[in-house]
Parts: structure tokens; C-alpha cells; sequence
């Protein structure tokens, strides 16, 4: 009896071992963080930014090699993400709305159930903005205007099925109003098409008009509470509209990612964003941060999915 209840004993300590050592020995080798988009834009630098901070918390020599994979929207580089093996070695950045709407407007390779959720980092809040040079310089004011022109207030913005648009289909069902939509290749053309006074609004992200706000009118910030990069700007909700939007901008790995792995890269992200001297390189490169760990980060997921959904059914725009 003594010896079985060794043997026992034995056998429990050996196991209770090699799950330490399987814990210990991740990661073993480099780890691929995949970038669907091109160098230098803004989810590319939240990745470049990221990476020195993942390797330092997971520790073990950790290497994170950045790999941009650019090409349909972002699909391409997600797709790869979502087909490689699930064993910590691959990861990638995700940007939301965008992906989920990616699975709406054409065939994609991958769903909802397709990733294992690791972090939200950024959290890049909708302003609604007008030229300088507008009388429209208010959120009622603006309200006001669509009534009243029934369709004329123009609307520049960067693409259909992104955050930009899906926040308008918002502001029209809360304002009772309509708007005509004047979609651009990207945030840029589309700042440079109101501050020339060829539209009447304009929605884009907190970052791209920080460094722009003497040119233009800020109407709102599309947050609950107002934005430490710009407390000055006044959020929709304190102006009475229940308007809160942005594009978030977070990273994923395959689905079914061993516990062990998950747990370590989910500490790794937190103890990341906790970390100043991250959040200091994020806000010097305009990136708002908010973190959505995990399950909380797949629930901020699913209720994407259900946005693009929703517009997709009611207005689809392709």
C-alpha cells in the first residue's frame, strides 16, 4: 500500500512538473505578428509599438517579428492569422469594425469563432467636424441643418463598411435626420475635401484631427467621458446625444489557443498596457488606448458583429 501510495505521489509531481515546464518553455522560438496593412499607418505603428513590451512580459528571450501582409482591407493578414496553428507562434492585430465587416460585404475565410481574443489596445473615438470657415460650429446646430435641408449636408468620410460609416448610420438614427454620404480612399483625402469647404461635415478618428484642430471645427467626441488628448472637446452624450463610436485596434490569435499559451500572452497584454512608459509611446503617436482583455475584448466583438449586421441588412454598401 505504501508503495502504490508513492507510486501515486510520484505520478501527481511528474504531472504537476511537465505542466510547469510546458508553461515555462512558451515561447520556445520567434513569434509572427502579423500586420494587415502597410507600413507606417497607424495599425502598424500600434504594432511596432506593442512588440518590444510583449517580449519584455513574456520573458524567456521572447522574440515578436512584425510581418505586414497588406492587401483587401485588412482580410488578407487576418485570414492568415485565423489559418495558422494555434500555438502562440502566430498572432496578429485586429481592427474592429472593420473585420466583421469583412464577413458581410464578401466571402471571407473566417467568422466570429475563428480567433482567440487576446487584447484591445486602442480605442480611437468618431469626431464629427466642419471647415473652419462653417456657421454650423455645434452639434444642434448640425442637427439643425440636416432637418432643415432634408438630405443636403454632405458627408466626408474614408470608405463604406468602417467605422467612420457605421457611426453616421448611427448619428441619422439618433438625430432623425438624413445625410448624404461622400466616401474617400482614406482619412486624409477626405480631412483635405472639408478643409477645403467641398462637403459640410466630416467623420474621422481623434487622431487624425489632433493635429489639425486649428483648421477645423470639432462639433463632439463620440466617447462617454472626454478624451485626455483633448478634454476640451465635449462628448456627444454630455450634449445630450447617445452617440459613442470609434475604431478599435487590438490583437488575436487562432482559435483554440492551448490555456497555458492564452494565459501567457493575456498577462503579458495586460502587463503591457499597464506599463507607462507604453502609454506614453502611444500617445506620442496619437493612439488613444483602452484595454479589452479577452473574453471582455470577444464580447466587444460580437457586438461589432451585430453592428455590421444590422447596417449590412438595412443598408448594405457594396
Amino acid at each position: 500500500m505504501k508503495l502504490k501510495a508513492l507510486g501515486i505521489a510520484a505520478a501527481l509531481c511528474f504531472s504537476c512538473f511537465a505542466a510547469s515546464a510546458a508553461l515555462a518553455d512558451y515561447p520556445e522560438k520567434r513569434i509572427n505578428l502579423i500586420v494587415g496593412f502597410a507600413a507606417g499607418g497607424g495599425t502598424d505603428v500600434m504594432a511596432r509599438t506593442t512588440a518590444p513590451f510583449i517580449e519584455k512580459y513574456l520573458g524567456d528571450d521572447a522574440t515578436v517579428v512584425v510581418r505586414n501582409m497588406p492587401g483587401a482591407s485588412g482580410q488578407i493578414g487576418v485570414t492568415a492569422v485565423a489559418e495558422a496553428a494555434p500555438d502562440g507562434y502566430t498572432i496578429g492585430t485586429y481592427n474592429l469594425p472593420g473585420m466583421m465587416a469583412r464577413t458581410q460585404d464578401r466571402d471571407a475565410d473566417y467568422s466570429a469563432d475563428s480567433f482567440t481574443y487576446l487584447a484591445n489596445i486602442v480605442n480611437d473615438p468618431n469626431v464629427i467636424v466642419t471647415p473652419r470657415s462653417s456657421d454650423i460650429d455645434t452639434m444642434d446646430k448640425l442637427v439643425a441643418a440636416a432637418k432643415q435641408r432634408d438630405g443636403g449636408v454632405t458627408v466626408a468620410m474614408s470608405s463604406l463598411g468602417g467605422d467612420d460609416h457605421f457611426f453616421l448610420q448611427r448619428v441619422s438614427e439618433v438625430t432623425d435626420a438624413e445625410y448624404t454620404i461622400v466616401p474617400f480612399s482614406g482619412s486624409a483625402p477626405a480631412r483635405s475635401a472639408l478643409m477645403g469647404g467641398h462637403v459640410t461635415m466630416g467623420i474621422i478618428n481623434l487622431s487624425e484631427v489632433v493635429n489639425f484642430r486649428d483648421e477645423l471645427n470639432v462639433l463632439g467626441i463620440a466617447t462617454r467621458e472626454r478624451a485626455d488628448m483633448a478634454d476640451d472637446i465635449p462628448t456627444f452624450v454630455e450634449q445630450g446625444y447617445d452617440l459613442v463610436s470609434g475604431a478599435l485596434r487590438g490583437f488575436v490569435a487562432p482559435a483554440d489557443l492551448p490555456d497555458d499559451v492564452r494565459d501567457s500572452l493575456l498577462s503579458a497584454f495586460e502587463q503591457t498596457f499597464e506599463d507607462s512608459e507604453f502609454q506614453q509611446a502611444m500617445r506620442r503617436s496619437g493612439n488613444p488606448t483602452e484595454l479589452a482583455l479577452g473574453d471582455d475584448f470577444r464580447q466587444l466583438n460580437a457586438e461589432q458583429l451585430e453592428l455590421a449586421e444590422r447596417v449590412w441588412a438595412n443598408d448594405p454598401w457594396k
